[in-house]
Formats: structure tokens, C-alpha cells, sequence
């Protein structure tokens, strides 16, 4: 039978969509878009809710042109020919722009990759020796800074994590490095940037202090001696920050090893 809308429940102004059944793919976009409207018919329908399986490309991408928005992914979610398969959830709101450059832009927001990006200050005192922390989760040390917030921009997020790792407002100098972190224990990849904090006048070392919560210790070691307290992969990175304040350059890496 030719179905020309999905079947749907509603509960408490939510409208699930069985986005399941035998229809032909050229279909697809017919149904989601009947279905919508019916659904929202319904004056206490606020919202459309599918799931499928994230294996289920065709469905995806007929949901994306139908102005849904991805908004999780439940692990091992589905069964499928009895393999435990990743479920996704998209959803549409009853006031979501579907048309246009804006509704196209909302919805492959949701869908397209999206990147861990940590800002981190290469900080030095007047005998060259380089500001260093001694976190208290992890066993090697890291530059001041950290990871950003979403829609915060690399200058501010690093001046933001300093004050909160070190309690002193710092100032951010020029890009020295970018770095693409591989996926590690358990992360995923990520980019990582490196500013020059330039040379810290000995006065202002004494009003540094650890937040005692993420940092355990403030050590100013010479380079060398810095980057033996590091992990592998961000030993090069320090490396190549040094090389291009010196150089007066921007390097790349790539997991610590300069490219270019």
C-alpha cells in the first residue's frame, strides 16, 4: 500500500513519527513533509520527533532536506538484522525556518563535524624557562589554558582559562602554532592553538597562583626539562612553539610533528 503520510503519536504537545515501513526512497520527502503538517494541525503540537537508524543514510538525508535537525545519537540504540546499530534522533519545532539559506544552515549545523578547539599560552620568564602546570588529573603536564566554549572565540577562551587556572589576567600575543590532535584516550580529535603570553616580568611571577581544583602546581622549567614532563604527541608542540617564536613564523602540525 502507497502511504501518503507517516503514522505518528502525540503526547504532551511531542508528535513521534514512525519513519519505519517498505516505502520507496522518492517518497520520503513527501511523507516527512505531509506528515509534518498534519502533525502540526494540531494546535498543542510544539514538536516532531523521528529516530532511525544512523546506518539509514537515505532516511537521514531526506530528513535533512525536511528541515530536521540532529539532536543525539543513542549507542546501540537499534537492532538491525540483529546487529546493535547506532539510533539518531532528529526533531523539527513547530517556529523552525525550514526554508532557505537560514533553514539549510540550522539544520547542517546539526549534522556536519564539529571540533574540540583548545587554546594554550606559551608563557616564559626572563631566564627563558617556561611556564608549566601540574594538573591534578592526569600525570603530564600542560601549558595554561585549555578547552574553549562553544562560540567562544581562541584570544578570549585562553585568557578566560588562564584566569581561572592561574588567577591573573594575561596578555595574548601572536599565533605560534596549530596543531591537529589525533583522537586519544577515548577524545576525539581536536585542534589545539598555541599564542605567544611573550615574557612575564619577574614581578608579576609571585601573583600566580593554582586553583588547586584542575592545577596542583606552577613550575617555570627550563625548555627542555618542560618538555620531558609532557605527553608524546605535545611534546613536539612546545617544541615547535619555541622554534616559531624564535623564527617569528606560524607552524603546523599535525599530532605534534611539524608540516609545514
Amino acid at each position: 500500500m502507497i502511504r501518503d503520510a507517516l503514522p505518528f503519536t502525540v503526547v504532551d504537545g511531542v508528535a513521534v513519527l514512525d519513519f519505519s515501513g517498505d516505502d520507496a526512497r522518492e517518497r520520503f520527502d513527501l511523507l516527512l513533509v505531509t506528515s509534518c503538517a498534519l502533525a502540526f494541525e494540531e494546535e498543542a503540537v510544539r514538536r516532531v520527533e523521528v529516530a532511525i537508524a544512523a546506518s539509514d543514510s537515505a532516511r537521514r538525508r531526506a530528513l535533512h532536506r525536511a528541515g530536521f535537525r540532529l539532536e543525539g545519537k543513542a549507542r546501540g540504540r537499534r537492532l538491525v538484522a540483529g546487529v546493535p546499530m547506532d539510533e539518531l534522533s532528529y526533531a523539527r519545532l513547530r517556529d523552525d525556518d525550514t526554508s532557505g539559506r537560514l533553514g539549510f544552515t540550522a539544520v547542517m549545523n546539526t549534522v556536519t563535524a564539529r571540533k574540540r578547539l583548545i587554546s594554550h599560552l606559551l608563557l616564559t620568564d626572563a631566564a627563558g624557562r617556561v611556564c608549566i602546570l601540574e594538573t591534578t588529573f592526569k600525570p603530564d603536564f600542560e601549558l595554561p589554558g585549555g578547552i574553549l566554549e562553544v562560540g567562544e572565540s581562541p584570544r578570549v577562551g585562553l585568557i578566560r582559562e588562564v584566569e581561572e587556572e592561574l588567577d591573573h589576567t594575561v596578555s595574548v600575543g601572536r599565533l605560534l602554532v596549530v596543531d591537529w590532535l589525533a583522537p586519544y584516550l577515548g577524545w576525539e580529535d581536536a585542534v589545539e592553538l598555541i599564542f605567544d603570553g611573550c615574557e612575564m616580568p619577574d614581578r608579576s611571577i609571585p601573583k600566580l597562583r593554582a586553583d588547586g581544583r584542575e592545577i596542583r602546581a606552577i613550575h617555570w622549567l627550563e625548555p627542555e626539562a618542560a618538555i620531558a614532563t609532557m605527553a608524546p604527541f605535545a611534546q613536539g608542540r612546545l617544541r615547535a612553539a619555541l622554534a616559531a617564536r624564535k623564527e617569528g613564523r606560524t607552524l603546523y602540525l599535525e599530532a605534534g610533528e611539524r608540516i609545514s
